[in-house]
């Protein structure tokens, strides 16, 4: 998995999402929704684990130290690739477990789906002791992946706090402390002055259009500043409501004071950021080697700092995404399956060790200790990025819910800041139009 398509995963791409859209529909197809998906508790065997690219290949790392510690089970990693795991996911939970692998590797997008349009499709973790582990994770990722059932259905391995990332060289000539700025309309007060000191220069860029595909990162990370979504925890819509207000009207500010770019395309936004023509990324923690990497003779240029808040006295810390690995209820070898989950993520040695492989942020806070988090960047002039990021998920955010309904609301969303963006739609009206017509679409209560 490149980088830059974890910024796409996040998004509704593939038709695995699409396929939950209509999941109500698939399970009646042949999923009996009893829990029990006919598997079993063996504790030895071969545990089949269902990944993608460099994520599966971090797991791979782990195997050979856990098949020494755990004689009798045998760890076979495959990459499924992505989108494709998400189709193979859904139609094996769809036919009742059937041809699925023992353990999944699973995002924030997908997982609540599975669990409400699927029960019993995934292994209840809290049999096997899950819960243990509650307070070890960055703070907000327990409740994303508990059932209403109050029990864990998954455990966090990735976690992907928001950051600010910006050009100190640009600040600089404007006179702009980053680190100074309070809220987004902190930067939008200091816009004329951003712009007449560095000409022919954004903050942001964003896919105005939508064309291919909604960009929508922003705007959800201004959402979740303020502990808010498209639902709440308990799938209600919170569509039109105040906080989701506020965020598209701060993103509506920010364009009338000529700070955000149109990014066409579906490289629009790399194209931008490799002329030199943004200075702002607000991205997760995914991102800090994505850009050291795309970007390298932008190098000394690019600074880390925590994201304004919304509202004065906000928030500053979200947790954006994250990933999860959770046992299939049909596998035979559920309790093998479970003790290469334990193995894998709640020991700091395992999770390090697959950060420094593939990448992977890790949800387990206890890592942070690692000397690696506090070293240096040459990328961003000797600044120790990792340290910051680690604060940031050890501050941890609210829980976000992405419901089985994120498809459509992801649409409506995208729809809806695209009539701010292209016709002047009033942010209010356009969310709550928007509101009206998920609530439509799906039948769930407004909160």
């Amino acid at each position: 998995m490149s980088h830059l398509s974890r910024r796409d995963l996040l998004r509704a791409s593939g038709a695995g999402l699409l396929a939950l859209a209509t999941g109500s529909a698939l399970a009646a197809c042949g999923y009996s929704g009893s829990g029990s998906a006919s598997g079993g508790d063996a504790d030895t065997g071969t545990v089949t684990v269902w990944s993608w690219a460099t994520a599966a290949a971090a797991l791979r790392g782990v195997v050979p130290a856990f098949e020494k510690d755990n004689p009798g089970i045998k760890v076979d990693v495959q990459d499924i690739g992505n989108p494709a795991i998400w189709d193979k996911i859904t139609v094996g939970l769809a036919a009742g477990g059937q041809g699925l692998g023992d353990v999944l590797h699973i995002g924030c997008d997908y997982l609540p789906g599975y669990l409400e349009k699927f029960p019993g499709g995934l292994a209840n973790l809290s049999e096997y002791g899950a819960d243990s582990y509650k307070d070890k994770f960055a703070k907000g990722l327990w409740p994303v992946v508990t059932g209403k059932d109050g029990h864990a259905y998954a455990l966090p391995w990735e976690v992907n706090p928001l950051g600010f990332f910006y050009r100190k060289d640009y600040f600089d000539k404007a006179g702009i402390d980053p680190a100074g700025l309070a809220t987004w309309d902190d930067l939008v007060a200091a816009a004329d002055r951003f712009k007449a000191a560095n000409p022919g220069i954004s903050l942001i860029g964003i896919n105005k259009a939508a064309n291919p595909d909604p960009d929508l990162d922003f705007l959800q990370s201004l959402m979740q500043l303020q502990g808010a979504f498209y639902f709440d925890l308990q799938g209600r819509i919170t569509f039109g409501s105040e906080p989701d207000v506020r965020a598209l009207a701060t993103v509506k500010r920010l364009d009338d004071a000529g700070l955000i770019a149109d990014a066409p395309g579906d490289q629009g936004w790399a194209t931008l950021m490799k002329a030199g023509r943004l200075a702002v990324a607000p991205m997760p923690a995914w991102a800090a080697h994505y850009l050291e990497t795309k970007f390298a003779d932008q190098s000394g240029n690019w600074r880390l700092t925590k994201p304004p808040a919304v509202i004065a006295g906000g928030k500053r810390t979200a947790l954006v995404n994250s990933t999860h690995l959770a046992v299939a209820a049909s596998s035979p070898r559920r309790r093998a399956a479970w003790k290469f989950v334990e193995y894998a993520l709640t020991r700091t040695a395992s999770v390090n060790s697959m950060f420094t492989a593939g990448g992977v942020f890790p949800a387990l806070t206890e890592a942070y200790a690692d000397p690696m988090y506090s070293a240096p960047s040459t990328f961003y002039g000797g600044q120790p990025v990792l340290r910051t990021f680690a604060d940031l998920a050890v501050d941890g955010g609210d829980p976000t819910n992405y419901s089985g309904d994120y498809a459509r609301a992801l649409k409506l969303a995208s729809d809806a800041q695209t009539k701010v963006f292209l016709k002047g739609g009033d942010p209010a009206a356009v969310l709550q139009d928007a509101a009206k017509q998920l609530a439509q679409q799906t039948g769930r209560s407004t909160a």
